[in-house]
């Protein structure tokens, strides 16, 4: 890794093999949260929330999808789960993605796209969101990793975070009008049920 000549202490200029190397081992931590919230997030149908994980914040339903919302400090966590009956995991994963997972809790999402493949299942995503956002959310931009994987008991997983703030900035300039933020471990799990179904939840954490 070595500092861009223009803007050495923003950004810096990394190798697509060091990208790779720094992204696959960074996702597997990632991995590990987004299983262990997966596990602790049991829905209990008669109180209507998840346990543990969540804690005691109430779950609304919007469209289908059951979806809680928690704020500590500058840590914002928005988690979502939803069953798809006769869609198993392998369908879902055909068309899920960060960016699709992120458009079903904010349609506002205004631009995302891919802006490097460093593998057939690792990439570097772009997240932006535009003036007519949700409040929080309003004008502002993730640079993030995105890996998904096959765990051996055939859940699929889908691991998404921001890479560092240097690094972002040596891959991808920010814009004038976006404000860029760090997104925490997030992404989704799609669990395999009976009869050729799943569940799914996604997480989304960001701290601004």
């Amino acid at each position: 890794m070595r500092a861009s000549p223009a803007s050495c202490s923003r950004s810096w200029s990394i190798s697509e093999d060091s990208l790779r190397i720094y992204v696959y081992y960074a996702s597997e931590s990632c991995i590990q949260e987004l299983l262990s919230a997966s596990e602790s997030n049991t829905y209990d149908r008669e109180h209507k929330y998840w346990k543990r994980w969540m804690g005691s914040c109430a779950v609304c339903m919007e469209n289908h999808v059951e979806i809680s919302r928690r704020r500590s400090g500058l840590l914002h966590t928005y988690c979502s789960r939803w069953v798809l009956k006769s869609v198993s995991p392998q369908q879902f994963m055909t068309v899920a993605n960060a960016i699709d997972a992120t458009k079903q809790w904010d349609p506002d999402l205004v631009e995302s796209k891919y802006i490097k493949d460093l593998e057939e299942s690792l990439g570097i995503i772009r997240l932006r969101f535009g003036d007519k956002s949700k409040p929080s959310f309003r004008n502002m931009e993730f640079i993030v990793y995105e890996r998904r994987e096959t765990m051996d008991d055939g859940n699929l997983v889908v691991a998404v975070a921001s890479l560092p703030k240097e690094i972002a900035a040596g891959l991808h300039p920010k814009q004038n009008n976006s404000v860029r933020e760090l997104l925490l471990q997030s992404g989704c799990v799609v669990e395999k049920l009976e009869h050729d179904s799943c569940m799914v939840t996604y997480i989304f954490c960001c701290k601004f």
